[in-house]
């Protein structure tokens, strides 16, 4: 009974407006038309909420997201996403083919392991006053990998013409890129499939710019 209780209720998102790896889970949710709760973990208010030992029984690691759902916390976006899909109707987030299923998670973990923990809030803080040079030589680093192979694998999205893991990840990593003034015009596949994704619902709801504890002088 406890299982079919938890299972009842909706799954409740601990993250932060401006974190990628929160917007990539509030995407995730969206794509599979699931509602959600959120509950705002500043990273910065009071030296950072993720740091208290109250976020800290909930998510050892002191990072966001961390998700409650079916009577269980997850961390990590990734891991999240694909118990989503696992579990959830609605669109695919990774391919039925292998194949593709395999590249859909190279580029994933090539944004979420090889480019984002370099430039993520924690790294920053400790680089200090060379944080820009520094997020934008590894943005820069990451995106001169990926741009080559999203031009092999991308249809009309990162991989083929179906909306994957691949285009959650892709997004905010671009937002974050634009944040540290990194000139995406480089990476023309990169800034076309951006532009298109951009277009749709999901990707617009789930935005920084309009989330619960978006600062009034962010929104739009």
């Amino acid at each position: 009974m406890r299982t079919s209780l938890a299972c009842l209720m909706k799954p409740v998102l601990h993250g932060y407006f401006r974190s990628s790896c929160s917007w990539r889970v509030r995407i995730a949710f969206a794509l599979k038309n699931i509602e959600y709760d959120q509950i705002p973990v500043n990273l910065v208010k009071d030296g950072g909420q993720q740091l208290t030992d109250q976020f800290k029984a909930l998510n050892p690691m002191k990072q966001v997201p961390a998700v409650t759902i079916d009577g269980i916390t997850l961390s990590q976006s990734l891991a999240i996403i694909q118990y989503i899909d696992e579990t959830r109707p609605g669109p695919r987030l990774l391919p039925a083919d292998p194949k593709r299923r395999a590249q859909v998670r190279m580029i994933s973990d090539l944004i979420a392991s090889g480019i984002q923990p370099l430039q993520n809030l924690y790294v920053i803080q400790k680089i200090e006053a060379e944080k820009v040079q520094w997020a934008q030589h590894f943005i820069n680093r990451g995106f001169e990998a990926l741009e080559p192979i999203l031009k092999q694998t991308a249809g009309k999205y990162c991989v083929g013409d179906e909306i994957s893991m691949a285009d959650i990840c892709l997004v905010p990593q671009v937002y974050n890129a634009q944040r540290f003034k990194v000139d995406i015009n480089q990476f023309p596949t990169i800034k076309q499939l951006n532009q298109a994704l951009m277009e749709l619902e999901a990707f617009k709801v789930s935005h920084p710019s309009c989330q619960p504890d978006t600062p009034d002088d962010l929104r739009t």
